[in-house]
C-alpha cells in the first residue's frame, strides 16, 4: 500500500468542482441529517484538499519571487 489517499490524488480543480456539487447539494436541502453530515464531513476534506494545492502553489511563487530577488 502507497499510503496515498484518494484525497491526496485529486487536483485542484477535480476537489473544487465536487467541493462546489458538495455545496450545492447542501444547500438544496432533502437530504436526510445523516447524509447532510456525510456531504458536509466530504466537504471538509475537499476544502483541506484545496488549501492545500492553494498553500503549495503560494509557496512556489514565494519561492520564485525569492530566486528573482536574488
Amino acid at each position: 500500500m502507497t499510503g496515498t489517499t484518494k484525497e491526496e490524488q485529486l487536483s485542484y480543480e477535480q476537489a473544487r468542482a465536487e467541493l462546489a456539487s458538495v455545496v450545492e447539494k447542501l444547500e438544496a436541502g432533502g437530504t436526510s441529517l445523516e447524509e447532510s453530515l456525510a456531504l458536509w464531513e466530504r466537504g471538509e476534506q475537499l476544502a483541506g484538499v484545496c488549501q492545500r494545492w492553494l498553500d503549495g502553489a503560494r509557496a512556489r511563487i514565494d519561492a520564485a519571487r525569492q530566486r528573482a530577488e536574488d
